[in-house]
């Protein structure tokens, strides 16, 4: 539901008016102040590309009984991409613990009067059983991964989330892994709720929650991305950055290079230009959410930082060879 509230004043003007009153007409011109206020949508859903899964009260209830669920579980889960004007406000507290991670845009949320400011690579959870509110930021809505929680172990994980923390892209972070984990989650639920996959979804949560509340120990469980190789870096933080967008600058400034140096290596490595090469990147990652997930073609633009379909269509032609629509449709393997 959108909800409509007064907002900032816009002008003032002088007209004439006539008004009516029962059983007697009169006309009165006068000089009046007119207001036209705009007003401030508050969403709690409907964003283009959003996906969200409310599991039904019976499979909850399954989950409280059964011993290795009923140590963590999820009850609802989504993603909001660009969710512009969304807003929650719950003066009845829930029993879940709400996670949120923002991977782009701003946003907000208040608990216990206290406001704090949310931006981009930053997660947060809210505790259960007390009042709270949250929000986008007006000018740059975010884009945020959120799932509901509960559970005999909720408290534990959630605790270390209370304040925000950041979670920057990085030589040795492990982003894109997490994020695709998460979506295994998703997707298992998708499939239907049996018992194997409610299991499966359960413990795969554990190691999500895991992943952040124990970032740096995460981070340096694998070596796969540690390399002195500035294009292998390059390289890994694009793949971290999937859904994001960057400029050459920003790439060779997180490689320590200048601009010229950057661009000059990274082509004569691959062939390809570092930008050109992040594309491909992108419209990989694309090929494989058409070949193993049941998401719209505006769902998938979203997940790779492409805010506009029609290019993203384009970009894809250019690269596959055929539109996203005949990729999804033809036969492989």
């Amino acid at each position: 539901m959108d909800y409509i509230t007064p907002c900032t004043l816009i002008r003032e003007e002088s007209v004439k008016s006539s008004y009516i009153y029962p059983r007697k007409e009169f006309k009165a011109y006068f000089s009046i102040k007119l207001i036209h206020a705009t007003a401030m949508i508050k969403r709690k859903h409907g964003f283009i590309g959003e996906r969200a899964l409310v599991l039904p009260q019976a499979i909850i209830q399954e989950m409280e009984q059964t011993s290795l669920s009923a140590m963590l579980y999820i009850t609802d889960i989504g993603y909001y991409p660009k969710a512009q004007h969304h807003y929650r406000e719950r003066i009845e507290p829930i029993t879940q613990y709400v996670f949120i991670y923002c991977i782009e845009g701003k946003g907000w949320v208040e608990i216990n009067g206290e406001h704090h400011l949310i931006e981009k690579n930053q997660c947060f959870t809210l505790p259960a059983n007390i009042p709270h509110r949250y929000g986008a930021d007006e000018a740059d809505p975010w884009t945020i991964y959120w799932i509901h929680f509960k559970g005999k172990m909720a408290q534990h994980y959630a605790s270390r989330l209370y304040t925000p923390i950041e979670i920057k892209p990085s030589v040795h972070s492990r982003i894109k892994f997490r994020l695709d984990l998460f979506e295994e989650i998703y997707h298992t639920f998708e499939m239907g709720y049996s018992k194997e996959n409610i299991l499966f979804a359960c413990s795969a949560f554990h190691y999500f929650l895991g992943s952040l509340s124990y970032l740096q120990q995460y981070r340096n469980a694998t070596s796969d991305c540690e390399t002195e190789d500035v294009i292998d870096a390059a390289i890994h933080y694009m793949k971290e950055n999937i859904n994001q967008k960057l400029s050459i600058t920003e790439l060779a400034n997180q490689m320590g290079y200048s601009v010229s140096h950057f661009s000059a290596i990274f082509n004569k490595r691959t062939g390809y230009s570092a930008l050109n090469y992040f594309n491909r990147l992108k419209i990989q990652h694309a090929c494989h959410l058409l070949d193993f997930s049941d998401m719209k073609i505006n769902q998938i633009c979203y997940k790779i930082g492409i805010d506009d379909c029609y290019y993203f269509s384009r970009l894809f032609s250019k690269i596959m060879g055929m539109s996203p629509k005949a990729y999804k449709q033809q036969k492989k393997g």
